[in-house]
């Protein structure tokens, strides 16, 4: 993974903000390789030919709803984020997904350090039974970090770094922040979510946990055409922003065993897992910085890769990276 300059200085006595969420990016995009196969294939042909892979962002959803002893929402990513020097950069509506996305982009390496996207789903705009449902997964959830860990997030935000020592610590807890916190549940209520939502429903299995990663290319449509010589399951299409500078497309969603209660009784069930993307993102202008942004324009292709059997939502104008 090419990782900046700067941040690949010998260790010190302390780690910034930035060497940080450089640490945590890299734990999750290993997470993803580990998850989905087409992933690690990629990687192993990059690694192998010697060639560098550009994190580009990682997308995860969160539910706006209580959820134990978690806190509700993107509240629990965002604790973690903004210690680690990321801050708001965009909000994206998604009426359609009664779903609400934020990019969060890092304030000292914007172009170097890969984005979140995080997306939050609204209970309160589908039916009561769904909300129901949505309660009883989300009942269950623990909160990953102790009280010493968001102390150690405070004196990170505070100061912009932290004692070796306790920046190492962290770290695993912070990873621990984007998987699955609830406990098993009713496979009856699964196929309540995903009768209104194949986003809650991926939420119900996976948690927090990065729905895909992204690495930024200089040639979209080489990659999709070797990836598709070697039969590997790209998407069929290339989505293209209303401005052409942002091209996006992926290997078809990993498909994972999950385990659930049948009243009473374990059950295992084959649900959408995450997906690798690519994207291709070209300067907005002379200065050669990046465009950076999520289009509303490449939505639906992009959604549909982990809504799995359930009906196909029209998407058509929300942000791709939910």
């Amino acid at each position: 993974m090419q990782v900046v300059e700067s941040l690949l200085r010998p260790a010190g006595e302390r780690v910034s903000r930035a060497e940080l969420a450089q640490a945590l990016n890299m734990a999750l995009f290993l997470d993803v390789t580990d998850r989905v196969p087409m992933a690690a294939a990629y990687v192993a042909d990059l690694q192998r030919d010697g060639q560098q892979l550009v994190f580009d962002h990682g997308a995860l959803r969160t539910v706006a709803w209580p959820s134990g002893a978690l806190p509700p929402g993107e509240a629990a990513i965002t604790r973690v984020l903004r210690p680690l020097g990321f801050t708001m950069a965009a909000t994206y509506p998604l009426p359609r997904l009664k779903m609400t996305g934020r990019a969060w982009r890092h304030a000292d390496f914007p172009e170097d350090i890969a984005q979140f996207f995080v997306s939050e789903l609204h209970p309160e705009r589908f039916s009561g039974s769904f909300q129901g449902a949505v309660t009883r997964v989300l009942a269950t959830s623990q909160d990953p970090l102790t009280p010493g860990d968001l102390a150690l997030l405070e004196h990170l935000a505070r100061d912009g770094d932290l004692p070796a020592v306790s920046a190492v610590a962290l770290l695993p807890k912070l990873v621990g922040c984007f998987a699955r916190q609830h406990a098993l549940f009713e496979a009856d209520d699964y196929q309540l979510l995903l009768t209104e939502s194949a986003e809650m429903a991926w939420i119900a299995t996976e948690g927090n946990a990065f729905n895909h990663a992204t690495d930024r290319v200089a040639d979209i449509e080489s990659v999709v055409a070797a990836q598709r010589a070697l039969d590997r399951p790209v998407k069929d299409t290339i989505e293209t922003s209303a401005t052409g500078r942002v091209r996006q497309t992926a290997f078809k969603a990993a498909r994972v065993m999950r385990e659930f209660l049948d009243r009473g009784q374990r059950v295992m069930l084959e649900v959408p897992g995450s997906f690798h993307e690519f994207i291709q993102r070209a300067p907005l202008d002379e200065s050669g910085t990046l465009d950076l942004a999520f289009d509303a324009g490449n939505a639906t292709g992009i959604f549909k890769m982990t809504a799995g059997a359930a009906k196909d939502a029209d998407t058509t104008g929300e942000a791709a990276a939910c």
